[in-house]
């Protein structure tokens, strides 16, 4: 055999690596994506979305302008964005019902009338971001999309997987990630840490991590070993950042609805609200990621 053959046959092997591993996921969103749309089963729904960005992630990856396979890459998106708003509503719901049962358990009658105010809002607007998926979900993840699907297999994504190492991708990622780090950091020394740009660098700190995990699973297949710790590692900071972020979205979700439209009195507001940002506290000392230092006050509503 000789060496362009030797050559070819790698090329068409890592080719068929991607086409496997893109095509399995395109699958699981196609079918999930159906079963969330007969019931927004939160299963269903999150199963959909993780799928979807799993495909953002690889191709990212090979067509990280999005010039090749622009169109793709624009459907899931719009899907996984529709998706997050139903996943997302369940989520708070799920997190606030929880609490309710405590509150009631505890005899709080005040703070589970708050806490149940606030759920009944939410399912009003998850209906909203139910019925805007029922109506978009069908042409982001139909017919059409499996015709730019299958112009993609046969098209474009030969060319892109000769030109990408997804090993290159994930370097630069952490670095990315480090660099991130290194401003959080800064912005969390000392008592003036809690400030709404020290909240959105953690922000952009766990998506940073988000992204390496979701690549280091994704592309697993065509990444060397040394990576493939990466995704536990990065799934780990993800989560302990995700519990600051959720209590942030939880108090700015109160916030923008307001103590008037809830109809509950100002006590009972207060000490709810003051709980969470103490939560939020809490969670900030309590993670391992950004090491937290001096007392900090607990961060305002704009915070």
């Amino acid at each position: 055999m000789t060496v362009d053959q030797l050559a070819k046959d790698k090329q068409t092997n890592k080719t068929r690596q991607w086409e496997q591993a893109m095509i399995k996921l395109y699958v699981n969103f196609r079918d999930y994506s159906k079963d969330a749309l007969k019931g927004f089963g939160e299963e269903d729904i999150h199963q959909a979305r993780v799928n979807s960005r799993k495909l953002l992630t690889l191709l990212s990856i090979l067509d990280p302008g999005h010039s090749a396979a622009s169109e793709l890459y624009f459907r899931f998106k719009k899907a996984q964005k529709r998706l997050g708003k139903v996943r997302d509503a369940d989520v708070l719901i799920e997190s606030f019902k929880e609490r309710r049962k405590v509150a009631k358990k505890d005899g709080d009658d005040k703070t589970a009338g708050l806490l149940k105010a606030v759920i009944k809002h939410q399912k009003d607007q998850r209906k909203k971001h139910r019925k805007k998926l029922e109506a978009e979900l069908p042409q982001l993840a139909g017919k059409e999309l499996d015709g730019l699907w299958n112009d993609f297999l046969a098209g474009p994504l030969e060319s892109l997987v000769l030109k990408k190492d997804a090993n290159v991708v994930m370097r630069e990622l952490e670095v990315a990630f480090d660099q991130k780090k290194k401003t959080c950091k800064t912005l969390f020394k000392g008592p003036d840490a809690v400030s709404a740009e020290a909240f959105e660098a953690l922000h952009d700190l766990r998506i940073a991590a988000k992204e390496l995990r979701y690549t280091a699973n994704a592309a697993s297949f065509a990444l060397n070993q040394k990576f493939h710790t990466h995704e536990e590692y990065y799934k780990n900071i993800q989560e302990q950042l995700g519990i600051i972020n959720d209590k942030r979205v939880w108090l700015d979700t109160l916030q923008s609805i307001g103590r008037d439209e809830l109809g509950v009195g100002k006590k009972t507001w207060s000490s709810f609200t003051d709980s969470l940002k103490n939560e939020v506290l809490e969670a900030l000392y309590h993670n391992e990621v950004v090491p937290v230092t001096g007392k900090l006050q607990p961060p305002s509503s704009e915070a």
